[in-house]
């Protein structure tokens, strides 16, 4: 048999050509970026992943437009540019595997302006240098991660959520009590909690059946929820036909106004009680403390408990009222005494 030889060359260029032939027909969707950041190679998985065509991007630096709607650098982007620095600020989950060759990894929600829909990818991308050591090329391969990311996302919704109510559950409420305590300690500022109990709610359920139990907690949830209207004030369902409202940086006299809006917006929901020693109408308890952290508070059980007393002290004075724990030691304070104990069945306090 004849024995095959090649110039130098022409091996470069044999092995150039297998090369690529080999990304373009790869299963995992691959784009290649050289050094000025011009796309090189766009893979045929690659068009099925974003629905852009090759000829859409090779040859220009457009490829951000097959993931996100505004520019912003792709990671293929900061390995040519070798900017790990950059990562945080446009991965929220990122590595960077290093200098000298190993490139960077990264997870993010891309918008993928061509599907019309979002997909959670997974993006490795490395460099490629010459036997001299000279970058030549930036390979980006990515997995799509959606269908894994939704189910966690699923999953993680159902351990911090209220089955019935559908909102936050009592681990939220403890978290969140815990993270904001701290930050309003930080920054000085008050932090208000409400405790909204649904008033004689064991007879509704005597009278009316635990189904209409059920649907009368649906609607008193709606009603807190909607008055947690800040991206950081959280409404839970404490227990029972109790609801926890976390109100970060809320004045007292602001946390009493929110609170007395839930409960007229409960009685104008009209829902029927009329069980012998209840009134026609479903209404609520609300307790309310609003402090600013100190180093004499002793932590958010402080919080917990003035709510938690002025809560049983809104129920102690008849029901249907906003009682707040300042304003109540307020009053004895000018009425020269010191507050009576309130009876509760348990002091409250944080996990």
């Amino acid at each position: 048999m004849a024995k095959l030889t090649k110039t130098p060359g022409k091996t470069i260029d044999v092995a150039h050509s297998y090369a690529v032939r080999l990304m373009q027909h790869l299963v995992v969707p691959t784009f290649v970026i050289d050094p000025s950041r011009h796309v090189v190679i766009w893979n045929m998985a690659c068009e099925r992943l974003t629905g852009v065509a090759a000829s859409e991007v090779i040859g220009t630096t457009k490829h951000w437009q097959a993931f996100y709607e505004t520019k912003r650098p792709c990671l293929a982007d900061l390995v040519a540019l070798d900017r790990p620095e950059q990562l945080p600020e446009f991965y929220s989950e990122y590595a960077a595997r290093g200098h000298n060759g190993l490139g960077f990894s990264a997870e993010n929600w891309c918008v993928m302006p061509k599907l019309g829909s979002q997909l959670y990818l997974a993006i490795d991308a490395g460099p490629i240098h010459d036997e001299a050591g000279n970058l030549i090329a930036v390979v980006e391969t990515l997995r799509d991660l959606t269908d894994q990311k939704r189910g966690e996302m699923a999953l993680k919704e159902l351990a911090t959520k209220d089955g019935l109510t559908g909102l936050s559950n009592r681990r939220s409420f403890d978290q969140m009590l815990m993270t904001e305590w701290a930050r309003a300690q930080q920054a000085q500022k008050p932090l208000a909690l409400l405790f909204v109990d649904v008033d004689h709610f064991k007879l509704f359920n005597d009278r009316h059946g635990h189904q209409a139990g059920d649907e009368c907690l649906r609607a008193v949830a709606a009603v807190v929820n909607r008055h947690a209207m800040r991206p950081l004030d959280l409404a839970s369902r404490y227990g029972g036909e109790e609801f926890a409202l976390i109100l970060p940086d809320m004045s007292r006299d602001g946390a009493c106004a929110i609170a007395d809006e839930i409960r007229c917006a409960v009685m104008a929901l009209r829902i029927a009680h009329g069980a012998l020693g209840a009134g026609e109408h479903v209404t609520l308890s609300v307790g309310i403390a609003s402090h600013i952290p100190g180093d004499l508070n002793g932590g958010p059980d402080h919080l917990l408990r003035a709510a938690d007393e002025a809560l049983y002290a809104a129920k102690r004075l008849g029901r249907n009222r906003v009682i707040c724990a300042e304003r109540l030691l307020a009053e004895f304070a000018g009425l020269g005494r010191e507050p009576e104990p309130v009876s509760a069945p348990t002091r409250r306090q944080s996990a």
